[in-house]
């Protein structure tokens, strides 16, 4: 390689060669359009990393079926051929394939895979093989497969035991592991992970997502719901997130305030929530909003003056996090990373315990002075989960792999 000279004072100076942006490739079995807390923060540390200079690619199943690869925010991205997922009613699968001519294209300096499963061990496979190293991030529980799987409550135990030992088998190859809260890390241990797992929060944009001093009335309007007391809730209409618990418990607020349920999202379980809220009275109460783009989610917290979560299944909850970012209080699960959200900022509750949840909401929305102050605690709390942090300290992660 022949190295520029330039001569100053009569010496001859080697000029300094420009260092190439980071070539990061980050391989993920789901991304958006797919709608779910493992896409959605795919695409904000692929665009985040992008925007801080560095050179991003993501492979990942294609949405429509044919391969295609195109630059969509910054991100060149790397779509396979996929067919859809029998046993899940939105997502799509791609077919097996090695992905040796992709990554010798690349030729990344890290991989940063999402998963263990179709894709993201195809690509770890090809890292390994081409001699890349391969951080891991682990977004998986067992409990969030069972129902799209069919698998029966007598087989779930055994089950899940098999998916944490082909998650080990796969994650042990590679060289850096991480997981969003500390109590995820502690449950890859639980599970016989024997590796060290670093907790990186998944974070979220504090500039997106804060406190609103606008009359809570605009926003509400956005979403066509009554101008009145509004519980919010955002995720999956799935089995874990046991909404019905959320529902059930409406009622009871009911009888002191004139309150609302507002829930985004969709999944299999909103037919079901539906007939819940209808048989029970209270189908008028409870507003079902569907899918919400993620340019419009700060609006959808800001017409809320609560948020509740009851999931049993959240490695971290990003949507609880940007509910607390826009200084809503929260009540939630007391279950697997839930507690780790609520300090001074709202309550928890045992799964399943309709009335304590019920008496948490009441209290929230009738009194307006502990309303405020959970809130700017809530705020709080969720600045020390900014998103920039936590793309800095993967970019740390790859430099300290590669070298």
């Amino acid at each position: 390689m022949v190295v520029p000279l330039h001569r100053a004072a009569g010496v001859a100076e080697l000029e300094p060669v420009a260092e190439r942006p980071r070539r990061i490739l980050i391989s993920t079995d789901t991304y958006p359009p797919d709608v779910n807390g493992t896409a959605y923060f795919t695409h904000r540390l692929a665009t985040g990393l992008a925007a801080r200079g560095n050179n991003v690619h993501v492979v990942c199943q294609s949405d429509q079926g044919p391969a295609t690869a195109d630059v969509v925010e910054g991100v060149v991205m790397h779509r396979l051929r996929s067919a859809p997922l029998l046993v899940h009613p939105t997502m799509r699968v791609t077919i097996p394939t090695r992905l040796d001519r992709l990554m010798a294209s690349v030729d990344p300096d890290v991989l940063h895979t999402q998963g263990h499963f179709v894709v993201g061990r195809a690509a770890i496979a090809a890292a390994l093989r081409r001699g890349v190293p391969v951080v891991a991030t682990n977004h998986f529980m067992p409990d969030n497969l069972f129902q799209f799987g069919h698998i029966p409550d007598r087989l779930r135990a055994r089950a899940g035991r098999l998916a944490w030992r082909d998650f080990k088998r796969i994650f042990d190859r590679t060289d850096h592991v991480t997981t969003p809260t500390p109590l995820a890390a502690k449950l890859l241990g639980d599970q016989g992970f024997t590796r060290p797992v670093e907790p990186v929060s998944c974070g979220i944009d504090l500039t997106r997502f804060h406190p609103h001093t606008e009359p809570k009335h605009w926003a509400r309007k956005l979403f066509d719901l009554p101008d009145r007391p509004t519980i919010l809730f955002v995720g999956r209409l799935d089995e874990e997130k046991h909404l019905n618990e959320l529902v059930r418990a409406l009622p009871h607020v009911l009888n002191t305030t004139d309150a609302q349920l507002a829930i985004v999202g969709r999944g299999n379980q909103r037919p079901e929530l539906e007939r819940l809220a209808k048989r029970i009275g209270i189908g008028e109460r409870v507003s079902f909003l569907g899918f919400v783009p993620d340019e419009n989610m700060p609006q959808a917290f800001a017409a809320a003056d609560v948020f509740a979560m009851p999931s049993v299944a959240e490695l971290q909850s990003i949507a609880t996090l940007e509910a607390m970012a826009s200084g809503l209080p929260v009540v939630v699960a007391d279950a697997m990373a839930l507690p780790h959200l609520v300090d001074g900022n709202g309550y928890l509750y045992q799964p399943g315990d309709v009335l304590t949840l019920a008496g948490h909401l009441t209290a929230i929305l009738t009194d307006d002075e502990l309303r405020a102050r959970l809130g700017r605690a809530s705020r709080g709390l969720a600045i020390t989960h900014d998103h920039q942090n936590s793309l800095a300290r993967f970019e740390q992660i790859y430099d300290e792999v590669t070298r």
